[in-house]
């Protein structure tokens, strides 16, 4: 029986380039491999406010997004977490196992909570522990996670071993899974940080739904580094992580690109490099708007039941487990 993996983002902001090359690329790949439970975290994207309406339609258009770059809902769930009750049930339960010294020790609530002041809520405190229920209510065995989320992957695995040690052998322990082809995509405007949507400099984050001057734009305002060779070295991290963009898109190896830049300047680099992300998101912009609100409803459903029924047994378990049970049962 394949493995089950589970992974999820959140409907906030747009969705870039780095998303897609680092994350959702390897998901259409990995659904081939494993059992896979891809979730659209809007329970996560409450932990500081948003605007209700905006929400709504940013969770349905990642719906489109994930259909439109290949997972496919015959052999992927693709769900909303707010439409399985049982994600936040079992982050009570997991509450109660939790420390809060744990939640005090991470880095990511850390950081927010000083940029956020006295206006943090409970709910980015208790984060991570939503993550955990995610990711223990359907037995997952294989999470991808990136650098920022190693800690709450391991938060997510103490919480699974001590109930277990307390409860009885519940939970699988989830481990952590790392692509055999990684791509670590960095910002346009500062090749030290990651591509992210939150970026201070928009120039700095193409987003998939960008239209072309938009991504011609961008990329010829990328910023590179002293010198006149196109090549791949990591001491050059701003040249590197244009062709590395390039050789993504156009599945070249190293060798070829080289020898296709070879002699030419930086703003043949960015014009080929728009062009072929300009073509690329083309054809990905048409398959989003060609998903209708029948077939996407049909998909989110078919992925809700399916979710409901795992999340279900899984939830039904543990209150079995700790002894919670409706006061008219029977003795």
């Amino acid at each position: 029986m394949a493995k089950r993996i589970f992974s999820g983002a959140q409907p906030t902001g747009n969705v870039h380039l780095g998303n897609y090359l680092g994350a959702l690329r390897n998901w259409v790949t990995l659904q081939h491999e494993y059992e896979s439970f891809f979730c659209i975290v809007n329970l996560h994207a409450i932990t500081i406010p948003q605007d209700p309406k905006l929400l709504a339609e940013k969770t349905r258009e990642l719906a489109r997004i994930y259909l439109a770059v290949g997972i496919d809902p015959e052999i992927s769930t693709i769900f909303v977490q707010s439409d399985v009750p049982q994600h936040a049930e079992l982050t009570w339960i997991l509450n109660c196992v939790a420390r809060i010294s744990e939640l005090e020790r991470m880095t990511q609530f850390k950081d927010k909570s000083r940029k956020q002041g006295e206006n943090v809520t409970a709910g980015l405190f208790d984060y991570p522990v939503l993550m955990a229920s995610d990711i223990l209510l359907y037995q997952t065995e294989l999470v991808p996670v990136g650098e920022d989320q190693k800690q709450h992957l391991e938060l997510t695995r103490d919480l699974a071993i001590r109930f277990n040690r307390d409860y009885g052998e519940m939970f699988r322990v989830p481990e952590a899974y790392i692509p055999k082809v990684g791509a670590r995509i960095m910002s346009l405007s500062d090749p030290k940080k990651k591509m992210s949507k939150s970026d201070d400099d928009p120039n700095g984050c193409v987003m998939l739904l960008d239209d072309p001057d938009a991504i011609s734009r961008k990329f010829k305002r990328a910023v590179t580094d002293s010198g006149t060779d196109i090549r791949f070295d990591d001491s050059r991290p701003a040249i590197t992580n244009l062709l590395t963009i390039y050789q993504l898109l156009t599945g070249q190896p190293t060798d070829e690109i080289e020898a296709h830049f070879n002699g030419k300047g930086y703003a043949q680099l960015k014009q080929d490099l728009a062009d072929v992300t300009v073509e690329f998101l083309r054809l990905f912009q048409e398959r989003v708007k060609g998903i209708g609100a029948e077939q996407l409803n049909r998909t989110l459903g078919q992925g809700r039941e399916k979710a409901r029924q795992i999340a279900g047994t899984t939830l039904a378990n543990v209150y079995a487990a700790m002894g919670i049970v409706g006061a008219c049962v029977s003795d």
